[in-house]
C-alpha cells in the first residue's frame, strides 16, 4: 500500500545498528524538518548528533532530501555535515531518484526517513525504496498540517 510506511519507529535516532543489520540497510535518505530538528528551526534536536556519529562509525551513507529551500536547509545540512537536495518534490519520486543516485547504492539497501505519510513515505514507495516514519518532535499548529495529521493517524 502506497501510504503504509515499511517501518515505525519514535524517532529518528532509534535507528540502530541491530535495525540496519536486520533490515539490510545501507543508506538513509533523510527528511530534515521534525525528522531531525523542529521545524523551520536553525539547529538538530537533542541527539541527533551523536545518532549521525554513530552511523557514520557504522558506515551508512545519508543524504538530506527535503522540500524546503536551500536557505533553508543548507546551512542544518552543512553544519550536521550531510549532502542534500532542497526543494525535493515529495511526494513525487524525483528528488528520491536524484538521492538514490547520491547514495551510489541499491534501492533495496535505503530507507526514506521522514515524519509525513503523504510525503515522505509516499515519495519512497512511488521511488520504490524502503520507508521508515518517525514521530514529529513537535506538530504543527497550522490547520492545514493538523488535518493532515489527522488523516495520516489512519495509515498508522
Amino acid at each position: 500500500m502506497l501510504f503504509k510506511p515499511d517501518f515505525c519507529l519514535h524517532s529518528v535516532t532509534d535507528i540502530d545498528e541491530t535495525f540496519l543489520n536486520n533490515n539490510n540497510i545501507k543508506g538513509l535518505i533523510l527528511d530534515l524538518d521534525n525528522t531531525l530538528s523542529l521545524h523551520g528551526s536553525p539547529v538538530e534536536e537533542v541527539g541527533v548528533v551523536e545518532w549521525l556519529s554513530l552511523m557514520r562509525t557504522l558506515g551508512v551513507r545519508m543524504v538530506v532530501l527535503s522540500n524546503n529551500t536551500k536557505k533553508r536547509v543548507e546551512p542544518l545540512a552543512q553544519k550536521l555535515s550531510l549532502e542534500f537536495i532542497a526543494f525535493g518534490a515529495k511526494p513525487l519520486p524525483w528528488g528520491v531518484s536524484r538521492a538514490v543516485k547520491k547514495l551510489n547504492l541499491n534501492k533495496n539497501e535505503i530507507c526514506v526517513t521522514g515524519d509525513q505519510i503523504f510525503t515522505d513515505i509516499l515519495a519512497g514507495k512511488l521511488s520504490g525504496v524502503r520507508t521508515i516514519l518517525v514521530e514529529p518532535f513537535e506538530l504543527e499548529t497550522q490547520m492545514l498540517m493538523r488535518f493532515k495529521r489527522k488523516i495520516e493517524k489512519n495509515f498508522r
